[in-house]
């Protein structure tokens, strides 16, 4: 996929004009990126973080990719969302919040609905209550393509929702909800972005409620079968990281007055099935080490609270946003492979 003239502009503008930004979940997946493009762009980062499910290990291989002089510019505040001083502390001078802090799982939440709705609900209320009385410029959010629910319609347009089917979903909707809220009530200008499937470097492979390419990547690189839920049929529109890290800074910075307080896809507009993304993850392996031992894999049953196909219209993020990926699947998984693989075997496996 070709890059985005949009895309280059507004880096090129930030490092023209840095400016002040926090990011929450700094430490996690998508919050480590998000910290490490903007301090290749010279930008000066708060970060806020309890290491709940975010990992220090991340904020070291940032660290030693931009080198100590881009990390002079980051500070970490330890602390949890749900803490009204802590919010306060971290927007404290800011000008623009990138909020990624929450729990993910639908499966987890199915089992804790109560913890999910204290952190994904109360905690986003007290960051929001904080960026209203700091007076931040612009408060981007994290949501989640689960909003589509049980809404039948392909590909998922922003405007038509279905019933929640798990209480991660309807905390990601009641994020949107008060975020809009705010916007009519306060005047604050918040744009969330709903996410679908992300995946890259840095994205945990352990754990329960592992996402699917870590936790399949994981189990070939040790020579393990890989567990597919149901037939394999189910299909999702999976995004790169550095799609994601694109969006939120495009949403940051868009100077479109009909972008603020609205919501947006952050995807590339595909559809794979799980025995198609296996195929795809198994070729790549196989490129690069032809007598990997690859076993067959192993399905199970369909998981209670996942929505059978998800596929993302896009062209909402690209005509008011400018948003236009940079990595299809393929470019995406290539890259992926090769640093879990790293990770795992050096540079052998």
């Amino acid at each position: 996929m070709a890059g985005t003239s949009d895309y280059s502009q507004v880096c090129a503008q930030l490092r023209l004009s840095p400016r002040h930004w926090l990011v929450t979940g700094v430490a996690g997946f998508i919050g480590s990126h998000l910290l490490e493009t903007l301090l290749e762009l010279g930008q000066t980062v708060r970060g806020l973080d309890n290491f709940s499910t975010g990992h220090r290990h991340n904020l070291a291989q940032v660290r030693e990719r931009v080198g100590e002089q881009a990390w002079r510019r980051f500070t970490l505040i330890e602390g949890d969302i749900r803490d009204v001083q802590a919010c306060a502390r971290a927007c404290a001078g800011v000008d623009l919040v990138l909020h990624q802090a929450a729990l993910g799982s639908v499966p987890r939440s199915l089992s804790e609905p109560q913890l999910y709705h204290d952190v994904n609900l109360g905690g986003f209320l007290c960051m929001m209550d904080a960026v209203r009385t700091a007076g931040v410029g612009r408060f981007v959010y994290a949501s989640s393509s689960a909003i589509y629910g049980n809404h039948p319609g392909l590909p998922k347009v922003e405007q038509a929702i279905g019933e929640p089917l798990s209480p991660y979903a309807l905390s990601k909707h009641a994020n949107e909800l008060y975020a809009q809220l705010y916007g009519r009530c306060y005047g604050t200008e918040a744009v969330g972005l709903r996410y679908f499937n992300v995946f890259g470097p840095r994205q945990d492979p352990l754990g329960a409620y592992a996402a699917v390419i870590p936790r399949w990547l994981a189990a070939m690189l040790a020579g393990e079968p890989v567990r597919i839920n149901g037939d394999g049929s189910t299909s999702r529109d999976f995004c790169y990281v550095a799609n994601a890290v694109q969006a939120n800074l495009l949403a940051a910075t868009s100077v479109q007055p009909q972008a603020v307080n609205e919501v947006f896809n952050v995807a590339v507009n595909g559809r794979t099935s799980l025995l198609q993304l296996h195929a795809a993850m198994q070729e790549l392996l196989l490129e690069e080490w032809p007598r990997m031992r690859l076993p067959a894999p192993l399905h199970g049953d369909f998981r209670a609270g996942d929505v059978r196909h998800s596929q993302a219209d896009i062209g909402r993020a690209t005509r008011l946003l400018g948003y236009a990926p940079t990595h299809d699947l393929r470019q995406g998984l290539r890259q992926t492979v090769a640093w879990y693989a790293a990770q795992e075997h050096g540079s052998r496996v």
